[in-house]
């Protein structure tokens, strides 16, 4: 990151991904989806597609924008790709929500919005991987962190094959081969969208901001790369296993068996190479992005707990929903509201003050932000997810759309501290634009 240049785009990325968390939560305070509806119900696919493409996918392909440049120390292949990207992704999700909306009958029966929503999402996933992938092609050998994020772009891809399949089958267009594939699939498609493309991206990317946020060495690469390698093993398991066995016609068990070990060890493994961060560091006192990502940690292996416990139950299947809520909620979600409170902070002070810097004097990062003040927020956000996976596994409908309501107010806190980093309103006013230095803007660098 240091020496690094601003990505123009990032902050369009993270300000479109917490609009559609707003939404999300707002559906769920609505009782729009899961829980009040089935799983399966074309609620509940908006609802689930809101939060993996809108919020999770849009901030996580913002901040690798940003960051791979620097992971592998060389400049964007195309910054000037980056907007028509947000663009094709932002039409693209709006076409296949249509659609899914379309499907349940709440607009008239347009299912081709289903092919045209995956067709774009396709589009624009493919012109930014491709662009990630050049980055790095031309900045060979990657470093351990790099190389997670391309395994997490190969499970990308694997997301929007299976996810186009189903939208030409949904649609009426499939045939025998994709509807086979839609009728057991399913499963398939959010192993390599929540455990490819956004854990292992996230694993990868978090490796590198945690070193350089708590001054700690990197982690082993002999360690990290056997993490990577078992993850890379789960995502084999789970996909080309997964479409094997529905291509002979046989059950799905086995492989659900195989890739859950696998998927234990990752995390397990991710967990010793965390651990070793914090343990290593030179920065003693750690910062709010720091302590708040132990959060999003511990949601990660609450949820290992709660998988297991529920399957030795027998009772996976039906308490599914609150599986995946937490992974989504408290380990990603919660990971990447802690990083953004820090990385909104250091490309504004990069932006702000990086041109000025040696000639006058200038703020510290840890300045531009009171974190006291936002700390509450944090653990208000926290603590209304693992109630609302409580209230989920008691099925507790009515509930747990108070919980989300309370994690919509701490989302409003966290967002409202951001946009104070953005403006530099805690910033001395004495200290905030020293000559030279001008105010960011908002949206875009």
């Amino acid at each position: 990151m240091i020496g690094g240049s601003v990505s123009k785009w990032t902050m369009s990325y993270f300000a479109m991904g917490i609009a559609w968390l707003f939404a999300a939560e707002a559906l769920m305070i609505a009782g729009f989806g899961y829980p009040a509806a089935d799983i399966a119900a074309s609620g509940t696919l908006v609802l689930v597609h809101v939060v993996a493409i809108g919020w999770l996918s849009m901030c996580i392909c913002g901040a690798l924008l940003q960051f791979v440049p620097v992971l592998v120390g060389k400049a964007l292949f195309s910054e000037a790709a980056a907007l028509p990207v947000l663009g094709l992704l932002t039409a693209g999700l709006i076409a296949l929500l249509l659609g899914f909306l379309a499907l349940g009958g709440r607009l008239p029966p347009w299912l081709w919005l289903l092919p045209l929503g995956a067709t774009l999402l396709v589009a624009g996933f493919g012109l930014f991987a491709a662009n990630l992938v050049l980055t790095m092609w031309y900045a060979r050998p990657l470093a351990a962190a790099a190389r997670f994020v391309l395994v997490g772009l190969a499970a990308l891809g694997a997301t929007a094959a299976l996810g186009t399949s189903f939208a030409w089958a949904l649609a009426g267009y499939g045939g025998s081969v994709l509807n086979a594939v839609l009728e057991a699939g399913i499963p398939l498609h959010a192993i390599a969208g929540l455990g490819g493309w956004l854990t292992l991206t996230a694993m990868g990317v978090s490796y590198r901001l945690l070193a350089m946020f708590m001054m700690s060495p990197d982690v082993d690469s002999g360690r990290s790369r056997t993490t990577l390698l078992v993850g890379a093993v789960t995502l084999g398991l789970a996909i080309a296993g997964g479409l094997a066995a529905i291509a002979i016609q046989a059950g799905l068990d086995l492989v659900f068996v195989l890739t859950s070990i696998c998927g234990v060890a990752t995390v397990a493994l991710y967990g010793r190479d965390v651990a070793d961060l914090y343990r290593k560091r030179k920065r003693r006192v750690l910062e709010l992005n720091t302590s708040m990502a132990v959060y999003a940690f511990t949601s990660l292996a609450a949820s290992v707990v709660l998988g297991l416990a529920l399957a030795l139950r027998g009772s996976f299947a039906a308490d599914i929903g609150a599986f995946v809520f937490l992974i989504g909620f408290g380990w990603l979600s919660g990971l990447v509201l802690a990083k953004l409170y820090k990385i909104v902070a250091f490309l504004t002070w990069l932006e702000t003050y990086g041109p000025v810097m040696g000639r006058v004097p200038t703020p510290r990062v840890q300045d531009l932000v009171v974190e006291p003040r936002a700390t509450k927020w944090f653990a208000a956000y926290f603590a209304s997810v693992w109630l609302a996976t409580a209230l989920l596994l008691a099925g507790q409908a009515p509930a747990f759309r108070v919980a989300a309501f309370g994690m919509m107010l701490a989302t409003a806190g966290i967002v409202q501290e951001l946009l104070r980093t953005r403006t530099l309103a805690d910033v001395t006013t004495n200290a905030r634009l020293p000559q030279g230095a001008k105010l960011p803007r908002l949206l875009h660098s």
